[in-house]
């Protein structure tokens, strides 16, 4: 016998158990049994007095926030519009069927409330589970970054002298303070001298690629080799450079790990001086490209390459392919090189000049006052192995990122100032 649906509307139902209504395989089934989100309730206690009224769980804001990246919700408000008609949000909320849902307003009140140390403490201990569950080795980190949109227009950006603008940027944060509970963070970096957008005045104006310069952020990432898992992030303005961020990175790694890190893996543009010297003296095998090397120097083509200049350490000087001396004259405090040189007339006689220099004042070479630790890097980073390690970085970074743009809202700000876009970053890690 054909059945007809009935369509009468029922005013009590006892009957229904959320439990049951979904899936035994859902992901936020999963994720409910795994991730405790209760220690917030701790973390956050100091932000709450004993008196007034009573607020929203914060155990249910966290879990909201969650969501919020979790499914890459369009909005807050959107947020809590479809939370009532998703059984299985209700269910991960731990709320019924007939409970109010908060107003919006409650999460950006409690962000401003809590500050992102919360956060930090979220992904922190997801990174800790996966630990103790062995998806993570942590001996062999790779390490990049990615440029993130500014909730900002371009043509919010002005220029002016560096006096006005960090007039401007302290008058923002004067009247951020008394517009909300909280203030900027004066930890963040001074960047954009002559540079500021006065809808975040925090995004630095970058340019990505050849196209426009607009205000962004620098979202900075470090995963374990053995199944990609993000361990350390850091987010900064857009012009930080990503080759500045590497050591803190593997600090973050391994103190959230408790693993020392023997293999660091970056592409070129990680590869500078002070960063294989940083790694050589901590024992970190350098497995990133050569930023000197990805260079075209085309006036250094069919001349001696430094290699061919012997270095004798007892007398501290070079011998030139000619058997000339080559004496340190001078030593560059920026990048910490000592400079060599031989004497003018000696070069403008050389029989081999013109395989030696094209420089009108005879050859220079320069020899950083760590040169050992230098080459020992280099000849890490130019090794089959960092060859194997770099094309299986371009894998797991692209697919870790990747997926972050395309499923959690990774690619553009949600909310303005550096520290909401620090929440942001790790919310998207922790998922």
């Amino acid at each position: 016998m054909m059945g007809e649906q009935k369509s009468e509307p029922q005013l009590f139902n006892y009957a229904v158990n959320l439990e049951k209504r979904v899936r035994a395989n859902h992901p936020l089934r999963q994720i409910k049994a795994t991730i405790d989100f209760g220690f917030v309730r701790e973390e956050v206690a100091h932000c709450y007095g004993e008196k007034g009224n009573v607020s929203v769980d914060p155990v249910a804001i966290l879990k909201m926030m969650f969501l919020l990246f979790f499914d890459d919700v369009p909005s807050e408000r959107e947020l809590m519009k479809i939370i009532a008609e998703r059984l299985d949000y209700l269910w991960f909320l731990d709320y019924s069927l007939d409970e109010e849902i908060p107003d919006h307003s409650v999460l950006s009140k409690a962000r401003a409330r809590w500050g992102k140390e919360v956060f930090e403490s979220l992904f922190i201990r997801t990174v800790a589970q996966c630990v103790e569950a062995g998806l993570v080795d942590g001996k062999k980190l790779h390490v990049d970054a990615s440029l993130i949109d500014a909730d900002a227009a371009k043509e919010s950006v002005i220029k002016s002298s560096p006096e006005l603008i960090a007039a401007l940027k302290q008058a923002y944060r004067a009247t951020e303070s008394k517009l909300e509970d909280t203030t900027t963070p004066e930890s963040y970096e001074a960047v954009n001298d002559r540079l500021m957008s006065r809808s975040d005045p925090d995004a630095a104006a970058v340019r990505r690629g050849g196209g426009d310069s607009r205000p962004r952020y620098h979202h900075h990432r470090a995963i374990d080799d053995q199944k990609g898992v993000i361990t350390a992030v850091e987010t900064t303005p857009g012009s930080i450079p990503e080759n500045k961020k590497l050591l803190g990175l593997i600090e973050q790694h391994e103190k959230n790990t408790g693993s020392k890190v023997e293999v660091a893996i970056a592409d070129y543009k990680y590869g500078r001086q002070e960063n294989y010297v940083a790694c050589a003296e901590r024992g970190t095998a350098s497995h990133m490209g050569d930023a000197t090397a990805k260079q075209n120097h085309v006036r250094s083509q069919g001349i001696f390459p430094e290699s061919a200049f012997a270095y004798d350490p007892v007398k501290d000087i070079y011998r030139c392919p000619a058997g000339e001396t080559l004496k340190p004259r001078r030593l560059h405090w920026a990048n910490r090189t000592i400079e060599y040189k031989a004497a003018k007339k000696v070069c403008a006689g050389c029989l081999l000049r013109a395989q030696c220099t094209r420089a009108s004042n005879g050859r220079t070479l320069r020899r950083h006052e760590k040169q050992v630790a230098l080459d020992l890097a280099r000849a890490q980073a130019h090794s089959r192995a960092a060859e194997c390690d770099r094309r299986r970085r371009r894998h797991l970074m692209e697919a870790s990122f990747a997926d972050a743009t395309n499923n959690h809202h990774f690619k553009r700000a949600r909310w303005r100032r550096l520290w909401r876009q620090q929440i942001q970053d790790y919310l998207i890690a922790s998922i």
